[in-house]
């Protein structure tokens, strides 16, 4: 049982730790080769913010039948060398040249393999990013990467766009591979788990079309090249034949644990949703709401699991966890015995080194007492700074794994 002294704060800290302990993929990755065969050469490529901790799993499962691996993963998420494998580290969530020379290896350790070979594929959350050969230049890629987390759009309107503009994206890293078979696995960052939107699918057929993609494109007023614009005009695979693909791991384990661990403190847990898609402004203050309606009725734990989204309209520093936790705190103020956290599963909450935020009763009025408003911290994007200032930030360091983001209210 867990010490049921414990503060809110370190009721947050034991509930984040319990909760993406159970996500982890070391043992899923294990499981999905306890009983698979490969005939042939066996390579590896693993990609995303969870490629090293998956590379690492699988390495400990099959040694020596890998035969070469490179591991393409985001700055400071390589842990120690793997076997012989080339360990990679690149830039998210914009793109660098890094990611884009560590992917042309992937694709050149890829070709020339015959149809009695395996490349075994480990895929995760931030692949979109890390995994990348771009078909436009560099800069052009980065700029409309920027346009688009700068509009709100949403994760697969996004994936949708950078599909058409990749060599690797959108079923294209499989036909590389080709004869070669690709066997899959992909840890799921994306609500619903649409195959073909994780990481942007470089090993699944692509269910979107040229014409949604200028849809997308018009709709949130892209600014494209007549490359680009050419690039949106090339259709995607639509089959693939050559690809096995298992899916591990969800929002819907890390809501799961997340009520688990508040339960053993106490609590009665409730998931809301683990579908949470909106903005990260609105969702804070939905799940604010609700539990002031809870006050009074007793230990509950308001869970929601999803991934939200900003919309920048300032130059701050922040990410959707950050905004989502500070925009309860304004409704919670002077709340007692509340308090409200909410974290990204991969540790790292947009480009800054925090995985999330908290907040109660006090974080408008410590932050009052300094001058700040959070109205304008949130119209600036700023909410790391204010949260810095409140005690408020909550860090986990890289985790290993990435199944979209968790927020808990907690009703003492």
């Amino acid at each position: 049982m867990f010490d049921m002294t414990q503060t809110l704060r370190q009721q947050a800290n034991t509930i984040v730790s319990a909760a993406i302990g159970a996500v982890l993929p070391d043992t899923a990755v294990g499981q999905a080769l306890e009983n698979v065969s490969f005939p042939g050469r066996v390579i590896l490529v693993a990609a995303g913010k969870a490629a090293w901790q998956m590379a690492k799993a699988a390495y400990e499962e099959l040694g020596a039948r890998i035969c070469d691996g490179i591991v393409i993963t985001k700055y400071g998420h390589v842990n120690g060398p793997i076997g012989n494998f080339r360990l990679f580290e690149a830039a998210h969530p914009v793109p660098d040249e890094n990611g884009f020379r560590a992917t042309e290896e992937a694709l050149q350790l890829v070709s020339g393999l015959t149809e009695g070979d395996t490349v075994l594929f480990l895929l995760s959350g931030g692949g979109s990013t890390l995994f990348e050969v771009p078909l436009i230049p560099g800069a052009q890629l980065q700029d409309i990467t920027n346009q688009l987390l700068a509009c709100g759009a949403e994760i697969t309107e996004i994936n949708t766009i950078r599909k058409r503009l990749s060599k690797v994206k959108g079923g294209r890293f499989a036909k590389a591979c080709a004869p070669a078979k690709v066997f899959s696995i992909v840890l799921s960052d994306i609500i619903g788990d649409p195959l073909d939107m994780i990481a942007s699918g470089p090993a699944c057929p692509d269910s979107s079309t040229c014409e949604q993609a200028w849809e997308i494109a018009s709709r949130y007023g892209l600014r494209l090249s007549e490359e680009a614009g050419k690039c949106l005009d090339a259709e995607t695979p639509k089959v693939l034949s050559n690809v096995t693909t298992h899916i591990t791991g969800s929002v819907r384990q890390l809501c799961l644990a997340a009520a688990e661990a508040a339960r053993k403190l106490g609590y009665e847990p409730r998931i809301l949703t683990d579908c949470l898609a909106c903005e990260a402004r609105d969702a804070g203050k939905w799940l604010a709401l609700e539990a002031k309606k809870q006050i009074g009725s007793g230990r509950v734990a308001l869970i929601a699991g999803g991934e939200t989204v900003v919309k920048l309209t300032g130059t701050g520093k922040g990410g959707r966890n950050q905004e989502l936790a500070l925009s309860a705190a304004a409704v919670l103020d002077g709340q007692e015995n509340v308090c409200l956290f909410s974290i990204g599963s991969d540790g790292t909450d947009g480009p800054t080194d925090a995985a999330g935020g908290f907040v109660d009763g006090t974080t408008a009025t410590v932050l009052r007492e300094q001058g700040i408003s959070i109205t304008d911290v949130l119209q600036n994007n700023d909410a790391y700074h204010a949260l810095e200032k409140s005690g408020g930030l909550i860090f986990t360091g890289p985790t290993g794994t990435n199944v979209n983001d968790v927020a808990v209210a907690l009703i003492g």
